[in-house]
């Protein structure tokens, strides 16, 4: 299937300087920096691989300035070094003379890290694409290279800088993960096999229904399941008492108007829109089961009940398109992770299966059915905002850089 985006099939890298932008933002102890979670290194192998016969200078970032994660990529150097099995040079230093040297001195098969971007105020800007590729960050970090490849789907919804401007500045594609990503996420709306079904948990429950929105009004979805505290949100918006607890939870996340759009919803797509008829709760310690016509005043929601699991789960075992996003309940609590488990387990059995990053993702792979999935989404952000129709910016540039420098 064609993806509007280009694609490294469209040019000739070999013996070229290419600027690979990756996502390797990845979990990092405070204290000694060491990475504790290396999959998004993983995912980038494949591009990097491709490139093999070009010099590749790669752009990436960790985390933001003000957290406490925020760092130098001298360890993300090394563990890629691992990982490819060959030499990877860091330089703690984005677009100096020091970089710029260090670029120049490459030969082809070797693999450069620039320091992280994000040290650069610029990058931290949310920029149009024609307004980026004017910045001092943007215009340099073109001038060394000759392509650039965007393998960072992680960071596609953001509208930063290296994004969006060098797409402007240069002849760009995507690389294999972003490419895979786009065209799997695509295939979503478009000849995917029925029913299509979205699992909707967790507690992002502002982009859920946004996605349910969509999803519905599109005709794109058959059914939508709700989990979670989205399930919560759309118990109160059906007028069940969901308790205090649950309640409160909702206004700290200060999600109370969601109640409103999930109501609306509800009256357009009560028919495809399933909500947990039985839910778990936490009472005296231990897990407690009620009909949503009874859930106590004073214990909080945690899982789906056992009974609406397996109605839940015979209900997904007979689509041929699950998109799953956002656990079921408390998982982090084994008395209340079977909902979760059970209705994961029911999603990779379909034809065609979709994990959209974030948690659940980190869930399958803990559960060792990661493989049992046709995809999981290396970008939590980006694939539920891909999922509610919106163009990701990264993309958008990508297509306007094709149009731009030819196919």
């Amino acid at each position: 299937m064609s993806v509007p985006i280009g694609t490294l099939k469209e040019i000739k890298p070999e013996g070229r300087t290419i600027l690979l932008r990756l996502d390797l933002n990845s979990p990092i102890d405070p204290t000694t920096k060491h990475i504790l979670d290396d999959k998004r290194f993983r995912e980038h192998l494949p591009t990097i691989q491709a490139l093999s016969q070009s010099r590749v200078v790669i752009v990436t970032h960790q985390s933001r300035p003000g957290k406490k994660d925020f760092t130098t990529l001298e360890a993300h150097a090394e563990r890629l070094e691992a990982l490819l099995g060959r030499k990877v040079r860091y330089v703690d230093d984005i677009f100096g003379q020091c970089a710029r040297d260090a670029v120049r001195a490459m030969k082809n098969g070797e693999v450069l890290v620039l320091e992280n971007v994000r040290f650069n105020a610029e990058e931290n800007l949310t920029v149009k694409s024609d307004d980026a590729q004017k910045l001092f960050l943007v215009r340099k970090l073109a001038q060394m290279g000759d392509y650039f490849v965007n393998d960072a789907f992680g960071t596609a919804h953001r509208s930063q800088p290296t994004m969006v401007g060098l797409p402007m500045a240069m002849r760009s594609v995507a690389g294999l993960l972003m490419e895979r990503e786009v065209t799997t996420l695509t295939r979503v709306f478009q000849n995917s096999p029925k029913p299509v079904c979205m699992v909707l948990g967790g507690t992002k429950v502002d982009d859920s229904i946004s996605v349910a929105d969509h999803m519905l009004n599109g005709n794109t979805a058959d059914m939508i399941i709700v989990t979670g505290v989205v399930a919560n949100i759309f118990l109160a918006a059906a007028g069940f008492d969901i308790g205090k607890p649950a309640s409160q939870l909702i206004q700290q996340l200060k999600y109370e108007g969601e109640i409103s759009r999930a109501k609306k919803l509800l009256s357009s797509f009560s028919d495809r829109i399933i909500i947990p008829e039985f839910v778990a709760v936490k009472e005296n310690g231990k897990r407690a089961e009620y009909p949503v016509t009874a859930i106590p005043k004073d214990a909080p929601i945690m899982d789906a009940g056992i009974d609406s699991i397996t109605t839940l789960s015979g209900a997904i075992r007979k689509c041929g398109t699950v998109v799953f996003n956002g656990p079921a309940g408390v998982f982090e609590e084994p008395d209340f992770a079977t909902g979760t488990y059970e209705l994961l387990k029911a999603a990779s059995k379909v034809e065609f299966s979709i994990i959209g990053g974030g948690h659940t993702a980190a869930v399958v792979e803990k559960m060792g059915i990661d493989r049992d999935f046709t995809h999981i989404s290396t970008g939590g952000g980006a694939c539920i905002e891909f999922l509610t129709g919106k163009k990701l910016p990264a993309v958008e540039a990508l297509e306007r850089s094709r149009e731009l420098f030819g196919g």
